[in-house]
């Protein structure tokens, strides 16, 4: 029949509906683990600050005695200690020992002569001790009229000084020498005499210069 159209018609795929921008979200879970910070109190024990705290005192002051007592520095100046002790040497000061016992005989002591606090300290020998009669003959040092090698580190003395006469000391009096007779001013000239006792800084017990003297100073 004309006029009659028999194709199949197509169909029309059919469309989804649009969805409009922004009328879904996606949503996705979470998984991660949330950190948790736990809260606590910190407690402070007075009581144990306090003991810390004098503990730390006590040790300072220990420390600053100690340096007082046995730690004090002083420089040797010339050569009248040689061997024993040389120029530019430096010894520790015992402050505390000459407070329980006399200066002995041959110790080695740090003292201003005369008490001139301006003065760099001498150090020498104890030869003469209070109340004895030093003496220096023929090169040898006589106590109370007996010549003396014990604790006595010099011989071949050239120069007796006020010593060649005998020399009586007084009760807080020492008579020091040095080593190195020949170069040492001491206890034989004028200018250093006897040694009173308060005059004596202390004791040398050691020398810290780390040099060819380094050690304990022998008696």
């Amino acid at each position: 029949m004309k006029g009659l159209d028999f194709r199949k018609k197509r169909k029309k795929p059919s469309q989804r509906p649009r969805r409009k921008p922004g009328s879904s979200k996606l949503k996705f879970e979470d998984r991660r683990q949330k950190l948790h910070f736990e809260r606590r109190h910190i407690v402070i024990n007075a009581k144990a600050v306090v003991i810390w705290a004098v503990e730390i005192l006590i040790l300072c002051m220990a420390a600053v005695f100690l340096v007082l007592a046995f730690g004090e520095r002083v420089s040797v100046a010339g050569d009248s200690m040689n061997p024993a002790l040389k120029n530019g040497d430096v010894v520790l000061i015992n402050r505390l020992v000459y407070g329980i016992k006399s200066p002995s005989r041959g110790d080695v002591v740090a003292f201003r002569p005369n008490g001139d606090v301006d003065a760099h300290y001498q150090i020498k020998r104890i030869v003469g001790l209070p109340g004895e009669t030093v003496q220096i003959t023929d090169g040898s040092v006589y106590i109370d009229g007996e010549e003396v090698t014990d604790h006595v580190y010099v011989t071949g003395i050239d120069y007796a000084g006020l010593a060649e006469e005998p020399l009586e000391l007084g009760e807080d009096e020492y008579f020091v020498m040095g080593d190195n007779a020949s170069a040492s001013d001491d206890s034989r000239t004028a200018e250093i005499g006897n040694v009173s006792r308060d005059d004596i800084y202390g004791k040398v017990w050691f020398e810290a210069g780390f040099g060819e003297n380094f050690g304990f100073v022998s008696d």
